[in-house]
């Protein structure tokens, strides 16, 4: 993954269309010295969480939660794959995932917030656009995906019912069949619990006695005290149906644990390329120097446009309809990590081209109050499509007849740019070779361990979500729940 900054630091050297476009920049750009200041404390803060994650008793001492487990996580999968080839987590997983794929043709991933959108993420970017839509074979027997239990839409919830009811009422084979992931670390989590309550019932009616449990997989804590724990062994779900949700990971950093590994896989995604790119991009964060490490610069120039330049809107610009998910999963990871003591940043996506005709001219000409951060895939996955012919050149495009999709969306990357830089509207780039699990992880892990770091240079915990919690309370309260 490659990375330019140039257009978010000033740089009084740098050819400039104006006088008013240097001072704008002077003001509205980060300034180098900035950025150096920033260099001792960085290197600190990296090495107060290394010594938190690695020992128990610095975790006890830091401000609480401290769920660093998310950091060394896929190295340490990934070593226990390696040390025990045939008894780990990753062959519990792809165990699982191989029988539900047999078996069912459907799958409905139930959970909310870091418990589904980085598995969202995740499918969204790496399988067909129109995966559903794909006859059995198009799709390898790769099952048909839909999330659910992620609000209280009576609709919604109505339709996918109908959408999975069996023509005869009992499920005869396999593409009528429908397996079913939970996720809940806690599993208290009113939505997703409620969503789980109707569906089993109707699983029940639906698929024979001795195949209803085995549709459906749990992740959650594998302790008494998790609620969803108590319902999966009171259902008679096998031990091997129900997954371990890490105590020291918090949901939005929980993409690389059964949460966003068992859909994953269960949706035919390498989860050993997912935690490799995640491993690597951690190895970078702790070894490489902090002025060419990609999470520690990253972190820097976002707490400096926001406390420093008073700039408190973050945009994910993606440069692929495929990256929407990961912007919602980036915008949850930012809201409840930097969202406290009443400050933080406000994070929005925008999928390009097609938000530059709604939210470009804001971008272009409102107020200056916004860091745009591309994100770029340079080869696309498919064969690059020619513009081509038409006759009569009724559209005028003839003199670009031979260009093709990505040459025309470079262009629009470029000009959009350009524009940005011609008006003093700071920009950074980061660029992924291709979309694939080797990547996704990469970007993910950079984003969770630059989002950490950025939550200790503004004074805040990144870790847990009071404010959330508001309202679950009072929701139960409002249903005599508690």
């Amino acid at each position: 993954m490659l990375w330019d900054f140039r257009q978010a630091i000033f740089d009084e050297g740098r050819p400039s269309p104006s006088p008013r476009v240097v001072e704008l920049r002077s003001r509205h750009y980060v300034r180098k010295p900035q950025l150096d200041t920033l260099r001792e404390r960085l290197a600190e803060l990296r090495q107060q969480i290394e010594h938190e994650a690695l020992s128990s008793e610095a975790r006890a001492l830091a401000p609480q939660p401290a769920d660093h487990g998310f950091i060394n996580l896929p190295a340490q999968l990934l070593e226990q794959a390696e040390r025990h080839p045939r008894d780990n987590l990753l062959v519990r997983i792809q165990h699982s995932a191989a029988i539900l794929r047999e078996l069912a043709d459907r799958i409905v991933i139930l959970g909310i917030g870091g418990s589904y959108l980085g598995a969202r993420a995740l499918t969204e970017a790496l399988l067909s656009t129109y995966h559903n839509e794909l006859a059995v074979e198009a799709r390898r027997s790769i099952p048909r995906c839909y999330f659910e239990g992620n609000g209280l839409d009576n609709d919604t919830l109505a339709d996918l019912l109908a959408l999975l009811q069996p023509p005869q009422g009992m499920a005869r084979s396999r593409q009528e069949r429908t397996a079913l992931v939970v996720v809940s670390k806690s599993g208290t989590t009113l939505e997703t619990a409620a969503a789980f309550r109707i569906l089993w019932r109707h699983w029940q009616q639906w698929h024979p006695r001795e195949l209803a449990a085995r549709l459906v997989l749990v992740v959650t804590e594998t302790q008494p005290r998790s609620r969803l724990y108590q319902v999966a062994q009171a259902l008679g779900l096998p031990q091997e149906a129900i997954f371990p949700m890490p105590d020291d990971v918090g949901g939005r950093f929980s993409v690389f644990t059964p949460a966003g590994l068992v859909p994953a896989a269960i949706l035919g995604l390498d989860i050993s390329q997912l935690l490799r790119g995640a491993a690597d991009m951690t190895r970078h964060f702790w070894e490489h120097p902090v002025e060419q490490n990609l999470p520690l610069q990253f972190a820097a120039l976002n707490h400096l446009f926001f406390a420093s330049l008073g700039k408190p809107i973050r945009v994910l610009s993606v440069w692929s309809k495929k990256l929407e998910g990961l912007g919602l999963w980036y915008d949850q990871l930012v809201s409840e990590s930097l969202g406290k003591n009443e400050t933080g940043p406000t994070p929005i996506t925008a999928v390009q081209t097609r938000d530059l005709h709604s939210r470009g001219q804001q971008h272009q000409e409102g107020a200056r109050d916004r860091i745009i951060h591309n994100v770029i895939v340079e080869r696309p996955g498919h064969s690059p499509i020619p513009l081509g012919q038409l006759d009569g050149n009724t559209d005028g495009l003839d003199p670009i007849a031979g260009k093709t999709v990505p040459e025309l969306l470079q262009a629009a990357w470029q000009g959009t740019n350009l524009a940005y830089a011609e008006d003093a509207r700071p920009t950074t780039d980061l660029v992924l070779p291709q979309l694939d699990e080797y990547t996704l992880g990469q970007l993910m892990q950079m984003l969770m361990l630059s989002t950490v770091i950025e939550g200790r240079l503004l004074g805040v915990n990144p870790y847990g979500q009071p404010g959330v919690e508001a309202y679950k309370r009072n929701m139960r309260w409002l249903l005599a729940l508690e």
